[in-house]
């Protein structure tokens, strides 16, 4: 019998406590980047593709719970337990700007266009803070039911999605009102929401369960459960056709999307898995630690031969298509909003 092949990842040290978020820049004309957040204060980047260490970004006082990078990876941002999130210069680390907040700041994101950030936290609050004008208030939208713990955004930045961590559900915002239109029951708190590259699915993980959504008409495609309770899961970017989901166990499993079945087993970390992220070009995946530890694991090319070419090659849908999808969802026909319009919004 052939034994299994055992995957050896990277391993990239230099956080000196748990590693609790991780992401990956697009591919850029100089590769694509990985960004970690740890209880240690200081996120760090790297390159995405070997792990190499680039930098580390000094200044929080408190633990970052949330780390990103805009679509040209030359600004990151951080959430922090100082209540703060803060804007550096990917490039040299730099600080450029510091939001003060008046709780713990446990998520955050860059609009697509990079015009905007998104925070949420204990406050129960989310906020958008103007790019262009780091310096005007932010933007509130209503409060959430909840700790916020995961946001993202979708439909092209006209839709915003966020979980809380002390109630089930996914809420979809409407960003030109502000309001919940939609929410995705789950049973327990959702700790991991990921768009999936070309716009399709969102994946979350709540308690032991692994589910994917239609993101543009909201519906349950498929859920998993998981052998333990899962943090966090990552869909293949480029075809689809595999997941990675960790946890409580250690463990960072494999699973093919269509079927459930568990694929690969991959053991390595001394601690539970908090986050896993796959890389743009679908190659590798990234898993973070309560160890401390960053592993970058391989997956190998991926060609047309394995690819279900039934679920291959559908156009990532506008935001002007999905309005005319989906009942109730109140999003303009005309073209997206102009940028002078959503400034005035963000400034009320």
């Amino acid at each position: 019998m052939d034994k299994k092949k055992v995957a050896v990842p990277l391993v990239c040290h230099g956080h000196s406590r748990p590693v609790v978020d991780l992401f990956y820049s697009p591919v850029t004309s100089d590769g694509f980047f990985l960004i970690s957040a740890s209880k240690d204060s200081s996120p760090m980047l790297r390159n995405g593709d070997t792990g190499d260490w680039i930098g580390t970004f000094e200044g929080h006082k408190g633990a970052v719970w949330s780390c990103c990078l805009d679509t040209n990876a030359v600004r990151a941002a951080s959430g922090s337990a100082d209540f703060s999130a803060k804007i550096w210069d990917a490039l040299t680390g730099d600080e450029l700007h510091s939001f003060v907040h008046k709780h713990i700041v446990r998520a955050c994101a860059f609009s697509e266009d990079t015009n905007f950030l998104l925070t949420g936290g204990v406050e129960k609050v989310l906020r958008l803070y103007d790019m262009n004008r780091p310096d005007a208030a932010p933007r509130e939208m209503a409060k959430t039911p909840g700790s916020v713990r995961a946001v993202t955004w979708l439909h092209s930045d006209q839709t915003i999605l966020s979980s809380c961590t002390d109630s089930g559900g996914v809420r979809l915002w409407d960003v030109r009102t502000g309001d919940i239109v939609r929410t995705l029951e789950t049973k327990s708190p959702v700790t991991s929401a990921e768009v999936s590259q070309d716009g399709r699915y969102i994946t979350t993980c709540d308690g032991f369960s692994v589910k994917f959504w239609d993101a543009n008409h909201f519906g349950l495609v498929k859920s998993y459960n998981m052998p333990c309770t899962v943090e966090s899961a990552s869909l293949e970017p480029k075809y689809g056709l595999k997941f990675v989901a960790g946890g409580e166990d250690m463990w960072i499993r494999v699973f093919n999307f269509h079927t459930g079945e568990e694929l690969a087993c991959n053991k390595g970390h001394h601690g539970p898995v908090h986050c896993v992220r796959f890389a743009p070009s679908g190659e590798s995946y990234a898993s973070g630690s309560e160890d401390g530890t960053i592993r970058i694991w391989q997956t190998g090319p991926l060609t047309n031969d394995d690819v279900d070419m039934t679920t291959n090659g559908k156009a990532k849908v506008s935001a002007e298509e999905v309005s005319r999808k989906i009942e109730g969802f109140q999003i303009s026909d005309e073209r997206k909003i102009k940028e002078e319009d959503l400034a005035d919004l963000v400034a009320c």
